[in-house]
């Protein structure tokens, strides 16, 4: 058993279980709920002074929590860890809210990302581990050490499935061309772009196609899908020029509004999301998810032994 301590919030338990099941140590005791009024309280259940100890919480919404409701206990329960004198505290993170709003794109807004890693730092944290950031600068909001991993290995191992002469990679917009680029490179394999012009926070229009996908199987594969819209787009365009099949592979199955209506009614043959989300009992069968426990597991175990995790980047 490993000379560790994780800790778990109550965002994401089901994977906080696969990972301590990974490390074969068991999640240590807390009490962590609410006031009568909402506030959270944490209280921790075991001596940690001198520990290395991990808390493992997505801050995303879950059932009965918001997206705050779990920024938050993940704040209180890291302060409540730096004042029982843990050794070091590391916030396991597999999805990081508000990473889209890393930016000042128009004036008199926040750079929210900043704000949440000035929360984080100042709470006491050590260092943090989390998985596909929207945005890499977000890694320089913060001053202590921050490890993003990255789901390539998970997404390498479905898209080994197929012949690389019937695949394409495809990038949802311009942005992410690039990593969408090292896995065609990667596989050996054809890539595409999908153009797009937005026009509101959370909708966007598939309006250029450059690449060649018909009869083809094509692979969207991006970081966040929210309402769907941009992906629904973009399977569709592809659909429209010949592809064979579309499927996609998202790291954050965030799902907001109508999504799941949406995909239900696309052209996508599947849709695979990592588990670092808890996905809805209500979405379509079409959607399946993949495990980062593993990842982030072996990515935690090297951590507390200070041992190099870039050979999980491979």
């Amino acid at each position: 058993m490993l000379d560790l301590f994780l800790f778990s919030g109550n965002a994401h338990p089901r994977l906080a279980e696969d990972i301590a099941a990974y490390l074969h140590t068991p999640p240590r005791k807390r009490i962590l709920d609410r006031f009568a009024d909402g506030e959270v309280r944490v209280e921790i259940g075991e001596n940690v002074r001198g520990r290395d100890c991990f808390v493992i919480q997505p801050t995303c919404g879950s059932p009965g929590a918001t997206v705050n409701d779990n920024l938050m206990e993940l704040l209180t329960m890291v302060d409540a860890l730096r004042r029982a004198s843990a050794r070091r505290v590391t916030a396991v993170v597999p999805y990081f809210g508000y990473a889209r709003q890393d930016r000042k794109d128009k004036p008199r807004v926040p750079i929210t990302a900043k704000l949440v890693a000035n929360l984080l730092t100042r709470a006491g944290l050590d260092r943090l581990l989390t998985l596909d950031l929207h945005a890499g600068q977000i890694q320089g909001y913060f001053d202590i050490p921050v490890d993003n991993l990255l789901p390539r290995p998970l997404f390498l191992r479905e898209l080994g499935k197929f012949d690389p002469a019937e695949l394409v990679i495809v990038a949802p917009d311009a942005g992410s061309a690039k990593i969408n680029r090292s896995y065609a490179d990667r596989l050996d394999c054809g890539f595409a772009i999908v153009d797009k012009s937005r026009y509101s926070t959370d909708a966007s229009k598939a309006l250029t196609l450059i690449g060649e996908v018909e009869g083809r199987h094509c692979f969207i594969i991006d970081d966040i899908v929210s309402t769907g819209g941009t992906m629904v787009n973009a399977a569709r365009l592809l659909s429209e020029r010949g592809a064979k099949s579309v499927r996609a592979a998202v790291t954050h199955g965030v799902f907001a509004g109508k999504a799941f209506e949406k995909l239900a009614g696309s052209v996508f043959t599947e849709f695979i999301v990592t588990d670092s989300i808890p996905l809805r009992p209500d979405a379509p069968k079409m959607i399946r998810t993949i495990s980062v426990a593993k990842l982030m597991g072996e990515a935690i175990r090297r951590t507390h032994y200070d041992l190099s995790i870039s050979v999980l980047f491979l």
